[in-house]
């Protein structure tokens, strides 16, 4: 059972997660999934985001213009980054999961680097037919093990040269659609109770109001000085995750 004091911090992460997604149009399932990995095993992390990020991301998705055009030219990436998901979850069932908590803090880790670093890679539109597909394998296997979608999948996203609102787009379209296979593979290997449930839905609320409130923020606030911010925080959660991990490993 999750006490009272647990369901205050995990309203206050989706609050949180919510804000920094207002601001730079992702970020709800990363911040928070290291937040509470913390706290709480990853598959309870996993299934707590789950309603809260396709929400967040429904919205995202038809928030901007062009809808139907770039799911036609993204979805064979997104097509198998939905698939594998399955497989990537087996893993859950089949390994330590404080080894893919680590995975986690890794995968936390190099998105963090990449875009601290200012790293950028261009797929040409020729190529993505292929390199498409590639990437959302790999990006579904990595979201099945560990919830997060960001890595190699946003990468690919960033690389095929889509405007800002399309890329946002873009992204909600991945995490949502990554987040309905996750629940489905949580659910068949009986990770997804109705108690997680019952809160990953009452944390929409603060996710929702989070995200209101960062978009006002996005307003005021210059987002090159948030981004660092967000992606060194997120950079010392990676660290953190991996370091709590292995001692428990030890």
């Amino acid at each position: 059972m999750v006490d009272t004091a647990s369901i205050l911090v995990i309203i206050a992460t989706f609050m949180l997660g919510g804000i920094v997604k207002g601001i730079i149009g992702l970020g709800l399932p990363s911040i928070c999934l290291a937040l509470l990995t913390l706290a709480l095993d990853l598959t309870s992390a996993m299934a707590l985001i789950l309603v809260p990020s396709f929400v967040t991301n429904i919205w995202q998705i038809f928030a901007g213009k062009n809808t139907k055009q770039l799911f036609i030219r993204i979805w064979p990436f997104l097509l198998m980054a939905t698939v594998s998901v399955w497989f990537g979850a087996l893993a859950l069932t089949r390994s330590n999961l404080a080894l893919l908590a680590i995975l986690l803090g890794i995968l936390l880790i190099i998105y963090s680097i990449v875009n601290l670093c200012g790293l950028t890679f261009t797929v040409k539109k020729n190529h993505e037919v292929w390199v498409g597909p590639l990437m959302g394998t790999i990006n579904g296997i990595f979201a099945g093990m560990t919830g997060s979608s960001v890595v190699p999948g946003v990468m690919f996203l960033q690389a095929i040269n889509l405007s800002r609102d399309a890329l946002i787009q873009a992204m909600g379209m991945l995490f949502a659609l990554s987040i309905l296979a996750l629940a489905v593979a949580l659910g068949r290997s009986n990770f997804l109770t109705v108690e997680l449930g019952a809160i990953s839905a009452i944390a929409v609320l603060p996710a929702l109001a989070g995200m209101v409130f960062g978009q006002k923020i996005r307003q005021r606030l210059p987002e090159r000085r948030f981004r660092k911010v967000f992606f060194i925080s997120l950079l010392a959660l990676g660290l953190y995750i991996i370091a709590s991990k292995i001692g428990k490993l030890i």
